[in-house]
């Protein structure tokens, strides 16, 4: 007995002394941002890469989607793209469980934060960038541009 308690006393210490790399996010339902402003619960998502959660503007790591205000480089073509793969993250992050692993903040004015979102032990970019909705990031050719 005295074993058993000392084992769980020790799992319940290295549980607390880890960060948690990934966590599961409750289920909620994403709308699009639109203009919605900043508060302490702001919720949704800005476009295919970013969103808002609890307040915490959020970057998402490792891919990039094309703009959907600015349209940086393709005009028209970029902004239909921009909601085809915004209304592709809505619906993976409203339709599966997703954990989320946050990390530093970006370099911009912003300071967002940089984090990683996955299904199933995937990152959502990978899926955006083989479905042709997204490049990858830094080094993926903005192919929309063209």
């Amino acid at each position: 007995m005295k074993h058993a308690t000392l084992l769980i006393a020790a799992v319940l210490m290295l549980q607390t002394a880890l960060p948690a790399a990934a966590q599961p996010h409750p289920r909620l339902r994403l709308e699009m941002c639109g203009n919605q402003r900043n508060t302490p619960t702001k919720t949704c998502l800005v476009d295919g890469d970013t969103l808002w959660l609890s307040g915490e503007k959020i970057r998402l790591e490792g891919f990039d989607t094309p703009e959907p205000q600015t349209h940086i480089c393709g005009g028209d073509r970029e902004k239909a793209l921009a909601r085809q793969a915004s209304a592709r993250m809505l619906e993976l992050l409203n339709s599966n469980e997703w954990t989320i692993e946050r990390g530093g903040l970006d370099a911009t004015e912003e300071k967002r934060r940089l984090a990683t979102i996955r299904i199933g032990g995937r990152d959502v970019g990978d899926i955006l960038i083989e479905e042709r909705l997204a490049v990858a990031w830094p080094d993926g050719e903005e192919w929309w541009c063209n």
